[in-house]
């Protein structure tokens, strides 16, 4: 099953945008989604910090793939479940 991280911050409107658009895609493909508060780890605070939200996907036996930061990339998105 696909992973997705959603690195995110509690405060901000455009992560809870790009969680529901993701949440979206879920009757279409399986998958799950760990959102991740960038604020509570100094490590993701310095590699996320100015980019949340950033959506990161793992397939199965696969590396982690950064697939978009502010917006949903809904071509982006797209290509990445076609890899499967």
């Amino acid at each position: 099953m696909i992973a997705f991280t959603l690195y995110s911050r509690s405060y901000c409107h455009l992560c809870d945008d790009m969680l529901t658009q993701l949440n979206s895609y879920s009757q279409q493909y399986p998958f799950t989604v760990d959102v991740l508060d960038v604020d509570a780890d100094d490590e993701l605070l310095s590699l996320y910090d100015e980019l949340v939200p950033v959506l990161v996907g793992r397939h199965p036996g696969g590396d982690a793939q950064r697939i978009c930061h502010y917006h949903l990339d809904e071509v982006a998105l797209r290509q990445f479940f076609a890899k499967v």
